[in-house]
């Protein structure tokens, strides 16, 4: 795997291209995502698509996933992430037990980012489960 990082528009700008060309913009002005904003999000990207993949092994009519995480970083230098809590909202016709089960999977077995950062960083979860609303146009 590898990626490159090079500048752009501005002081502290940099796009990040992966090697099918694919880009994040990122900003040390939040002008752009920042560096650690881009972890949290990458911890919710990864464990998420497990989540959906595993609840549709389960057969469970999965509408939507949203992950709401937040991060509490230390107050020295490096401001590193000390906790990371991860609020998994589920729509659709799915039961709660299999909800929980698909996000312990991930957490424990298969999310690579959130099991790598585990190793430095307090990581807890929780789920929600809603029924999937329909909007039916006629």
């Amino acid at each position: 795997m590898k990626v490159k990082l090079e500048s752009i528009h501005g002081d502290l700008n940099f796009k990040g291209t992966n090697e099918r060309g694919q880009s994040l913009q990122f900003s040390g002005q939040q002008e752009a995502v920042s560096p650690m904003e881009s972890v949290l999000m990458a911890a919710a990207a990864c464990s998420t698509i497990d989540v959906e993949i595993i609840l549709k092994k389960m057969r469970q009519d999965v509408k939507s996933v949203l992950v709401e995480v937040e991060g509490t970083r230390a107050d020295a230098v490096p401001a590193v992430f000390t906790k990371i809590h991860m609020h998994y909202i589920v729509s659709g016709d799915i039961k709660e037990d299999k909800v929980r089960k698909a996000v312990e999977m991930s957490m424990e077995q298969y999310c690579s980012v959130s099991i790598m950062l585990s190793k430095s960083v307090q990581i807890t979860h929780s789920v929600e489960v809603r029924m999937a609303e329909w909007n039916e146009e006629m």
